[in-house]
């Protein structure tokens, strides 16, 4: 892929003599001056990682430093991708090896396999890799200590190596399981940490140019469920609850039945109508589903929205992998999958997602968004669309952050750091477990709650289909980064005085007496939930507080529960108290 500085040639240039990424580059020259055993490389999605591996397999290749390569990767998806871009390097791949055959033909310089491979069958690999001199690159390094077997299978099968090359965009692990062939030292706390050989983070390729800047569209609403034992529950996306209310509130917004997950793809869908317009006429979307049956509703819903049948992508099929390169290769708008393709997918056209699933760990959520910024010239952007809930607000205003992997931390947050959904991502079995059966989803309503970008949160709560919502999706289609933050904050400007305006009318005009039936208690709570948010959404652009201090804040110079199981007195001594500060 050409890196958005050059201007593509008039006919296409090898893979192989194009011109590298700067952080290619350097990578590559700070390999060869030091020629090391192993080497990490840590690079963003999008960045360029396997180009910068098989262009360094070239020069190795080349100067006879090695004779084969084998190259690990963490799906099946991927090892053919792996081996289709080799070929473009004019390095034969074997991506169909199997343990059972044993050997490939001697026009193969290597094959690629899988990290469940190599363990199913350590001393084979071991055997191959002693045979010839062998360059091992490990892709997405950090699935080496999924569990303990794969480690200990990777080390045995891969120590005789000469050269090892590890690859990730996401350094970091749930456990304290060390990564294989990765250095780890002291931190000064007690603690090992990761130490990446040459790292290129998400800031550094958006400067660049390298990757997208993404825009991420925040929609909360109404939630309200039944619990087992016959309550019912009601609460906005976003507002602080417990974790249990905060997954149940959340689960019920992406039931595909309700009707939050219908608003937020057709907005969706008008976002990338917008760029398709706007200077982009390929780009294609993604919804990133739990399991497969809210998949396959997603792309019902889709069908009805769009009039288009979306390409469905399930873990089990086995049509899986040429159905995502057909998709890659069109310019069809839309596709769906189950989580499992948070790695398994590498199609630049991405533009546009939808992230609707439970999954809410950072590697997981960094893998996802992974597939929406690759870059392919100037002026792209990138837009996702998620669910208000706190852990993923979060993440998404630390897009720029960099982790590495540190063993022996202590309390490490489960819910925060837990791989076992992207292990369970890479499997078939994607059924509902019992959380899922110990409630009833009621419905949800949906509503624009905020826009984040560069970390930032832009606009206030805008009712789907209201022209202050359709100013956020009309986004142009191309912009560079500083266009982004300069048009988001003219967004939000006009919003809020619009809002001024309208309250001061009001305030303005006499009230006539008019004849209207009592306010029932539940709509009375919508109202003052409504408005409170609204003043929290507010103050937050005034101060930088995050949402759920400010709430943290008027809780306890207030008291009373969380807002959702506030009272109407409650709620209005909140609002007084929040626009006295």
């Amino acid at each position: 892929m050409v890196a958005p500085d050059y201007a593509p040639p008039a006919q296409p240039t090898p893979p192989a003599q194009r011109p590298l990424r700067a952080w290619q580059r350097r990578a590559i020259t700070k390999y060869l001056a030091a020629r090391p055993k192993d080497f990490l490389a840590v690079a963003t999605p999008g960045a360029g990682k396997t180009v910068f591996g098989l262009r360094l397999a070239l020069e190795l290749l080349a100067d006879r430093t090695v004779e084969a390569i084998t190259i690990v990767a963490p799906t099946e998806h991927l090892k053919h991708q792996w081996a289709a871009s080799a070929t473009n390097f004019g390095i034969p791949i074997d991506s169909n090896f199997t343990n059972t055959q044993g050997q490939t033909s001697r026009d193969y310089r290597g094959v690629a396999v899988t990290y469940a491979q190599v363990a199913a069958h350590p001393t084979l690999h071991r055997v191959r890799t002693e045979n010839r001199k062998t360059l091992v690159i490990l892709d997405e390094i950090h699935h080496g200590g999924d569990a303990k077997s794969w480690g200990d299978a990777i080390r045995e099968a891969f120590t005789p190596a000469v050269r090892r090359l590890a690859l990730t965009g996401t350094p970091f692990r749930s456990d304290d399981s060390p990564i294989p062939f990765v250095n780890y030292e002291p931190d000064g706390s007690g603690h090992m940490r990761s130490v990446a050989d040459h790292t290129y983070g998400y800031s550094d390729a958006l400067r660049d140019g390298v990757v997208r800047p993404v825009i991420f569209m925040a929609y909360s609403g109404e939630a309200s469920w039944r619990t087992s034992a016959g309550d019912e529950f009601t609460a906005r996306l976003g507002e602080p609850m417990t974790q249990e209310q905060t997954a149940r509130a959340w689960r019920t917004a992406l039931d595909p039945s309700g009707e939050w997950m219908p608003a937020v793809l057709n907005a969706a869908d008008v976002r990338l109508r917008q760029l398709r317009a706007g200077g982009v006429p390929d780009a294609g979307g993604l919804v990133i589903a739990s399991d497969q049956t809210t998949a396959r509703e997603y792309a019902k819903i889709l069908h009805r929205t769009t009039g288009d049948e979306p390409t469905v992508v399930l873990s089990d099929d086995p049509k899986a992998s040429a159905n995502i390169k057909k998709f890659a290769e069109s310019d069809d708008r839309w596709l769906v999958a189950v989580r499992m393709v948070s790695e398994g997918v590498d199609v630049p056209r991405l533009a546009v997602g939808v992230y609707a699933t439970s999954a809410s760990t950072p590697l997981y959520f960094a893998q996802a968004i992974g597939r929406f910024v690759r870059a392919r010239r100037q002026g792209e952007t990138a837009s996702v669309f998620l669910p208000s809930v706190p852990v993923l607000l979060e993440l998404a205003s630390q897009m720029e952050a960099q982790r590495d992997h540190v063993l022996g931390k202590p309390h490490r947050e489960k819910d925060g750091w837990d791989d076992e959904l992207v292990a369970a991502a890479n499997r078939t079995e994607d059924e509902p477990g019992e959380e899922e059966k110990a409630f009833t989803s009621l419905g949800a309503s949906a509503e624009l709650d905020q826009v984040i970008y560069e970390g930032s949160s832009f606009g206030t709560a805008a009712g789907v289909g209201s022209e202050e919502e359709q100013d956020y999706l009309g986004l142009p289609g191309l912009l560079d980064p500083e266009q982004v933050r300069t048009l988001l904050q003219q967004r939000q400007e006009k919003q809020l005085a619009s809002r001024s305006r309208k309250h001061a009318e009001q305030a303005a005009q006499p009230v006539a007496p008019v004849e209207t039936r009592p306010q029932t208690v539940q709509e009375r709570l919508h109202g003052l939930r409504r408005e409170l948010n609204t003043l929290v959404a507010m103050f937050h652009h005034r101060t930088g507080k995050p949402h759920g201090v400010i709430h943290g804040d008027l809780r306890r110079q207030c008291g009373g529960p969380p807002t959702a199981m506030a009272s109407v007195e409650q709620l209005e001594e909140r609002i007084a108290t929040l626009r006295s500060w």
